[in-house]
C-alpha cells in the first residue's frame, strides 16, 4: 500500500497526475493512498476515520470539476483496482472501478463476444462513470449502463466490506446506480451484466454548414422519437476544419452490414440530403470510434464543461444553440446535441433526470489565464439552455460553477437518508458544490 502525505517527494504527480483536464483546481489533499486491492482500501478508510480526515475517491480522474481533489483529505486513488474476470455461464462481467471502459472492458469482452454499453470517452474509469449513470454506446438500445449493474463490492465508512445487490444491502446497490460522488461508500467491483455482441457496427457522418441548423435540427427532433433503438444520432459543432461546422455522426449496430445499412437510409431523406458539405458511411468499430473520441478530447488541454438534459422543441432550442456553436472559437471546443428520446420506465434506482435530448458543451483551451473566460462562458450559455431543461448529467457537470438538479426530488431525499445512515459522521467527501443548500434545485 502506497501512502504520499502532503510535502512528500512524488506528491504533486499523485494529486494530479491522473486528472485528465489539466486545469488542476488548487485544492491539496492530506495524503494520497494508493491501494492494491478491496483489503487495503478498507484499511484505509479505517486509517482516515483515526486520524479524523475526509475520504475522497478517484478511479479515473475524468472528472471535469476534479471531484476527487479535496482540501486535507485522504484521497484514495484506486488505479490499481482493474480487475476483469468473466463468468461464461452467467454472462457477468466483475471489473474494479479503475477499468477503463474503452480500452480495458471494450477489447476483453468483444474476444469472448460479448457486449456493454461502455463510455464514448475510451478512457474514463468505470468507477465514476457507472456510479453517475453511465451514457454509453448502444445506449438507446441497451439503456443507461447503470441499469446492467447487477451486483457491487463495496467499502463502507466503518471500513468494513459488503456484497451489494437487490437482495442484500439493496439500499447502497440502489445509491450506487446514479449518486455519483454523493455515494455512501467505495465501490471496489462491479458484477456488469454483459450482452451479446452485435454482429456489425457502421457510421453515417454528414457535415453541414451553420446556418442549416434550424432546418437540421427540426428535421432531427421530427426523426428522432420514432428512430430505430439501435441508432445513435449525434450532432456535434466543432472547429476542427478550421471553422465553425456542424458534424452529424450517426452509430448503430445491427446484425449484418445490409440491416445497418438499411437503418441508416432513413438520414439519406432528410430535408437536407444532397447539401452536405461532406459525407462518408460505412463500417467501423468501438475500437475505430474510441481512436476518434481521444482525437476529439485531446489530452493536455483545459476544460471547461456543461450539460442540460431538455425535452424542449427545435424552434427553442436553435437560436439558443446557434449562438453558442457560432461562439466556438478554439481549434478543440465543441459542442453536442444528442438524440436519446426515453423509451421506458428507469428501474428502481438513484439516477432519475434525464431529457428527449442532451446538450453539453466542452470549451477546450490551453492557457491558463483563460480559465474564468471560458468558465464563465459555458455556463452562462448553458443556464440559457437549462431554462428550458429538466436537469443535468453528473458527468458534464461542475457544480463549484453552476448548480442544477441532477436527481429526481424523491430520489434526492431517498439518497440522503442514505448517506445520513450509512455515513452519520461523513466520513466521505461527497459532492463538490458552490452552495450546499442549493445542491439539487432545479430552477
Amino acid at each position: 500500500m502506497s501512502l504520499i502525505r502532503r510535502g512528500d517527494d512524488g506528491y504533486e504527480a499523485a494529486r494530479t497526475g491522473r486528472i485528465f483536464n489539466d486545469r488542476h483546481p488548487e485544492r491539496y489533499p492530506a495524503a494520497i493512498l494508493r491501494p492494491a486491492d478491496a483489503d487495503q482500501v478498507a484499511a484505509g478508510v479505517r486509517r482516515a476515520r483515526a486520524e479524523n480526515l475526509t475520504v475522497s475517491v478517484r478511479s479515473g480522474g475524468h472528472s471535469w470539476a476534479a471531484w476527487s481533489l479535496r482540501d486535507d483529505a485522504l484521497l484514495i486513488d484506486l488505479e490499481r483496482l482493474n480487475r476483469l474476470d468473466y463468468d461464461p455461464a452467467t454472462g457477468v462481467v466483475i471489473a474494479g472501478p479503475a477499468v477503463r471502459g474503452g480500452l480495458d472492458l471494450a477489447p476483453f469482452l468483444a474476444e469472448r463476444g460479448r457486449a456493454f454499453p461502455g463510455g464514448h470517452c475510451p478512457e474514463v474509469g468505470l468507477g465514476g462513470y457507472l456510479l453517475q449513470g453511465g451514457q454509453g454506446w448502444n445506449g438507446r438500445r441497451m439503456g443507461w449502463a447503470c441499469e446492467s449493474v447487477v451486483a457491487v463490492d463495496v467499502v463502507t465508512a466503518d471500513g468494513e466490506q459488503v456484497h451489494a445487490d437487490s437482495e442484500q444491502h439493496s439500499d447502497l446497490y440502489w445509491a450506487a446506480r446514479g449518486a455519483g460522488p454523493g455515494f455512501p461508500g467505495i465501490v471496489t467491483a462491479f458484477h456488469l451484466r454483459t450482452y451479446e455482441a452485435p454482429a456489425v457496427m457502421w457510421h453515417d457522418t454528414r457535415t453541414f454548414h451553420p446556418d442549416d441548423a434550424a432546418v437540421l435540427l427540426g428535421w432531427l427532433h421530427d426523426l428522432l422519437p420514432g428512430l430505430d433503438r439501435r441508432i445513435e444520432p449525434v450532432l456535434a459543432a466543432t472547429r476542427l476544419p478550421g471553422e465553425t461546422t456542424l458534424l452529424l455522426h450517426t452509430t448503430v449496430m445491427a446484425g449484418s452490414d445490409d440491416e445497418a445499412a438499411a437503418l441508416l437510409r432513413v438520414f439519406g431523406d432528410g430535408p437536407l440530403a444532397g447539401k452536405e458539405r461532406s459525407r462518408v458511411t460505412g463500417p467501423t468499430s468501438i475500437a475505430q470510434e474510441c481512436v476518434a473520441q481521444a482525437e476529439q478530447s485531446p489530452e493536455g488541454y483545459r476544460y471547461a464543461v456543461d450539460c442540460t438534459w431538455t425535452d424542449a422543441p427545435a424552434d427553442v432550442l436553435e437560436p439558443l444553440l446557434s449562438r453558442l456553436w457560432r461562439e466556438l472559437d478554439t481549434e478543440h471546443s465543441f459542442a453536442i446535441w444528442y438524440g436519446w428520446a426515453p423509451d421506458h420506465e428507469l428501474p428502481d434506482m438513484a439516477f432519475s433526470v434525464q431529457g428527449n435530448v442532451y446538450i453539453a458543451t466542452y470549451a477546450i483551451y490551453a492557457d491558463p489565464a483563460d480559465d474564468e473566460k471560458y468558465r464563465t462562458w459555458v455556463h452562462e450559455r448553458t443556464a440559457d439552455l437549462a431554462r428550458h431543461g429538466t436537469g443535468v448529467y453528473l458527468g458534464d457537470t461542475d457544480f463549484t460553477g453552476r448548480q442544477d438538479r441532477f436527481l429526481s426530488g424523491e430520489h434526492y431525499r431517498r439518497l440522503e437518508e442514505i448517506r445520513a445512515h450509512r455515513d452519520p459522521a461523513g466520513v466521505f467527501a461527497s459532492y463538490l458544490t458552490a452552495d450546499r443548500e442549493r445542491l439539487n434545485v432545479h430552477d
